[in-house]
């Protein structure tokens, strides 16, 4: 599979420029106080759709060949990239179909039906898999992956590239990982940027697949993930691991009490409504991790697609009963 470069990158960003919102960096004298390092948050709660995902997907429809035009686009997603794709394919006159595996959040869902696309929903990931092939095995539909994909990798990694603009002097950058698009986005852009910024994973110890993964040089599933993180459940994919194993610079694992407390510190400290996965990068700035003492560090906050009673119970109680 060919390789993801900078100027797929940058293309990406001239197809989503006027489309997606140039998202803002934050920073927070208590943060910094708390960590004991300059941390800059990039908001992509503030995208469009409330996440990062808007720009992959926007990127992967704006590429198909316009013979295809007419035919819906389809995915497998539980809420941020089913989303995405249904705005993305609004946007395209488009219509898309969206395979939800296990639960779905209401919240989610309306967003979803709000951009005009269909929800099926399905009991498990592979029966999720098996409706959205389905569709595509004879031509009626064109798959959009949620991560890998290069188009939808190049699309992600526009974050990355917006924030090494806004702030050019960073010495690490962190974000979450699930599937990887995302932070194999990042890493492109960084290495080919600032050869010598870091960039870490954050990943919750109840889905460490990505971390087994790049230590094992394979893809190594995560039957049974169990995290409030919920949009930090996939497994990577071969592009995605491909690029991770000769980028990252490390991992940050993070436990489910972690998560909590970075929600709490989002909400009454930074004003910020985030989801547990944006949490997730956050928390190990939180814990003060010694190795980004003294540095100036990014932190990319990837959504803000929280359902308002989880929030109400996280911020209550703590993590739901099994977070699963």
């Amino acid at each position: 599979m060919p390789t993801i470069t900078l100027q797929d990158i940058q293309q990406a960003a001239e197809r989503l420029r006027d489309v997606a919102q140039l998202t803002p960096v934050l920073t927070s004298p208590e943060l910094d106080e708390r960590s004991g390092a300059t941390v800059f948050l990039k908001c992509e709660n503030f995208q469009r759709t409330g996440s990062f995902k808007f720009r992959g997907a926007y990127n992967a429809v704006s590429l198909l060949d316009a013979s295809t035009a007419g035919r819906p686009v389809v995915t497998v997603s539980s809420g941020n990239h089913g989303q995405a794709l249904a705005l993305a394919a609004r946007l395209h006159h488009r219509t898309a179909h969206v395979f939800a595996p296990g639960a779905m959040t209401e919240r989610k869902r309306r967003a979803i039906l709000s951009y005009g696309a269909t929800v099926h929903e399905a009991p498990t990931r592979t029966a999720a898999e098996q409706g959205a092939q389905d569709l595509t095995a004879h031509g009626e539909a064109i798959l959009i992956h949620p991560f890998n994909s290069r188009e939808v990798i190049a699309g992600q990694g526009t974050c990355a590239l917006e924030l090494l603009d806004q702030r050019q002097d960073l010495d690490v950058l962190l974000a979450p990982v699930g599937g990887g698009g995302l932070l194999s986005g990042t890493c492109v852009a960084a290495h080919a940027l600032r050869p010598c910024l870091e960039v870490y994973a954050c990943e919750p110890n109840g889905a460490l697949d990505a971390l087994y993964s790049v230590r094992e040089h394979r893809i190594v599933p995560m039957a049974d993930p169990r995290t409030m993180a919920d949009g930090l459940r996939s497994s990577l994919g071969p592009l995605t691991l491909e690029i991770l194993e000769r980028q990252l610079a490390g991992f940050f694992t993070v436990d489910e009490a972690e998560i909590v407390t970075a929600l709490r510190f989002a909400v009454e400290d930074l004003r910020l409504i985030i989801e547990p996965s944006s949490a997730v990068a956050l928390a190990p700035v939180l814990r003060g991790e010694s190795c980004l003492r003294s540095r100036r560090v990014g932190v990319v906050i990837t959504g803000g697609n929280i359902d308002s009673d989880l929030l109400c119970h996280v911020l209550a109680e703590g993590a739901p009963g099994g977070a699963r």
